[in-house]
């Protein structure tokens, strides 16, 4: 495969390169130079700090490292554009300002190789803040060309596959990995500073629950026993509620065996959280303000655009029961409905189709007409409550209509951001809904939950009453980066196998 023509002048064949490179570090290693022995290299400056403090740094004497992104030669001085952890700086190297080896070396040296540099902080006559090179020592050998910046590395499945270049020729695609990485200790400082504790709970687990999804089954030779990778963390975090410990998190790692699309990856990252002597409006005040203080500390304002939206997470978010929004946007009124065959006949009426493992309930006609033809018109943050028992077995009913829960989900952007409930402690009422959800499993409904006979025994020892929520992590860095697809907003995502 020949490499991209510049201007119209052919250029050699990748194989002629990769031999020229190659040949290039033999040389280096017969001649005891192998630039694979360095060991370290103490820099005391980067690019972007030269760049803030270039009047006080002026003439002084600095150490750079990076990686050598081009190379401009005219006869005995050269320019390079050096690329660090912050940014690029030129580097302005002249043959009789350095050791003359050391120069001949240098004018050696490749596009993309990595290098540390002693020189001297100064201003080109062009006006350019630059480093005077006085010496230059080669890091590591690039035996791999770079792709061209504008010809190179655009398609975005090979960036994904090969996120160590995208990152050399993308420097832009850091910013959403270092706002993750603020969201995430944003996360935790909040919750710690309200007194919650961090845990970790199991990633193998005897028994798929917490959730509605299908998992991941690895086997466990030893013991000769099928687990399953968690799919939440909801029930060991609730066991320790049980126990005493009164405020808990668990922010890692989920797998779910399901589709993938700009929205889902088949491992994701979340926190679950519950905090004893709290319900789902508590959960409501703290994830809007989870989220609101993020998007002002980590971006200085709470206006973002994310999918064609501009929305706006300044406090005072819509809080919407899940019948009044499908009466708003459908034109039904199921708290008039009393029977489930006129609650699912409403919903064909109006194009919605149950699906076939789902049993033809009030609840469920209900939630389905809210997810095929509400959760898209969803911009603003809008917390969605009140869902349907059918759909929410470990939700507490709520004392008004034993059809509903205290449950909400944050939507925004028709996306789901969060799903919270004031949580069940009945254990009698909760071995009824896991009785069903073994029923539907049975049914070939292979998203359902099992039986949790030692969950079970948890709460009949009592669990004060309790608020819990779940965040997607992913999805709020989307949100707070503006990323279309989850795939940009993780370093690794799942790739189907060339």
């Amino acid at each position: 495969m020949a490499e991209q023509q510049k201007n119209g002048a052919p250029q050699p064949e990748l194989s002629e390169l990769l031999k020229i490179r190659r040949d290039k570090l033999s040389e280096l290693q017969a001649a005891g130079q192998d630039p694979f022995q360095e060991t370290k290299f103490e820099w005391d400056a980067t690019s972007q700090q030269i760049k803030d403090n270039f009047d006080a740094m002026e003439g002084k004497s600095v150490k750079v490292a990076g990686r050598l992104m081009s190379k401009r030669g005219m006869g005995k001085v050269s320019f390079c554009d050096l690329q660090d952890r912050d940014g690029r700086i030129q580097l302005y190297a002249r043959q009789d300002e350095m050791d003359e080896e050391v120069y001949k070396k240098f004018k050696k040296f490749d596009i993309g190789d990595i290098v540390g540099v002693d020189g001297e902080v100064f201003r080109t006559q062009r006006g350019e803040m630059s480093v005077r090179a006085k010496n230059i020592t080669l890091l590591s050998k690039s035996l791999l060309p770079l792709p061209e910046k504008f010809h190179g590395l655009q398609d975005k499945e090979l960036r994904y596959r090969q996120r160590y270049v995208d990152l050399i020729v993308n420097p832009e695609v850091k910013r959403n990995f270092v706002i993750r990485s603020q969201f995430i200790k944003h996360v935790r400082d909040f919750l710690d500073n309200r007194d919650f504790i961090e845990v970790e709970t199991p990633v193998l687990n005897t028994i798929q629950g917490g959730a509605t999804a299908r998992p991941f089954v690895t086997h466990h030779n030893t013991l000769d026993i099928d687990m399953f990778l968690r799919i939440a963390t909801e029930l060991p975090l609730k066991r320790l509620i049980v126990g005493g410990m009164d405020r808990v998190y668990d922010l890692g790692r989920i797998f779910r065996n399901e589709g993938m699309d700009p929205k889902h990856n088949p491992e994701f990252t979340t926190v679950e959280l519950y905090q004893a002597y709290a319900d789902f409006n508590d959960m409501m005040d703290l994830f809007e303000e989870l989220l609101s203080s993020a998007a002002q500390k980590i971006l200085g304002t709470y206006e973002v655009e994310w999918l064609g939206e501009k929305v706006s997470l300044a406090p005072g978010w819509r809080r919407l029961p899940m019948h009044e929004a499908v009466k708003e946007y459908c034109g039904i009124d199921f708290m008039a409905i009393t029977s489930d065959e006129e609650a699912v006949a409403a919903a064909k009426k109006i194009g919605v189709e149950l699906p076939s493992t789902k049993e033809p309930t009030w609840g469920n006609a209900l939630y389905e007409c809210f997810d095929q033809r509400v959760e898209e018109k969803l911009i603003q943050p809008t917390f969605i409550t009140m869902h349907p028992v059918d759909v929410s077995p470990l939700a507490k009913r709520s004392p008004k209509d034993p059809r509903l829960t205290e449950r909400f989900e944050l939507f925004i952007c028709h996306s789901e951001m969060g799903n919270a409930f004031s949580e069940l402690n009945d254990p009698i009422d909760q071995r009824q809904r896991f009785q069903k959800e073994v029923e539907a499993r049975a049914k070939g409904d292979d998203e359902a939950g099992m039986m949790d006979e030692d969950f079970l025994t948890a709460l009949e020892y009592g669990m004060p009453p309790t608020g819990g929520l779940g965040i997607g992590i992913d999805r709020c860095v989307m949100l707070l980066t503006g990323a279309d697809s989850i795939r940009d907003v993780i370093a690794f995502p799942t790739m189907r196998p060339l």
